[in-house]
């Protein structure tokens, strides 16, 4: 593999970074997963698990693409529910979220750029 390519498996390399695979915490030992252009997260989320206080809006970019099952995610500017695959929500910076996992359900986050909120 070396610095400039990687080959893994999502659910596996995101275990001890809560799902995210890719972006600005990963150590440059890392190599091309170490970014500060851009962070990933492969989520995994069992029924009824939620995330009830707002997670403060910074100067990033947020899209969440369903994979499987159902979310619903508020945001301070509306809410949505993500149900059919491929269903995405984008927010732009200063916007909170929340969310709540309807069924069990799978998500790609891409957060934009990958600096410190």
């Amino acid at each position: 593999m070396g610095d400039r390519w990687y080959f893994g498996n999502a659910e596996a390399d995101g275990r001890d970074t809560r799902g995210w695979i890719l972006g600005h915490f990963l150590s440059p030992s890392e190599g091309v997963r170490s970014s500060r252009d851009v962070e990933i997260k492969w989520g995994t989320h069992d029924a009824g698990e939620t995330r009830p206080a707002w997670t403060r809006g910074d100067e990033r970019t947020t899209a969440v693409i369903l994979i499987e099952g159902c979310l619903h995610i508020a945001l301070t500017t509306g809410e949505v529910h993500l149900q059919e695959k491929g269903d995405y929500v984008v927010w732009g910076p200063g916007i909170d979220h929340s969310w709540t996992a309807l069924t069990d359900a799978t998500v790609l986050t891409v957060r934009w750029p990958s600096t410190p909120p």
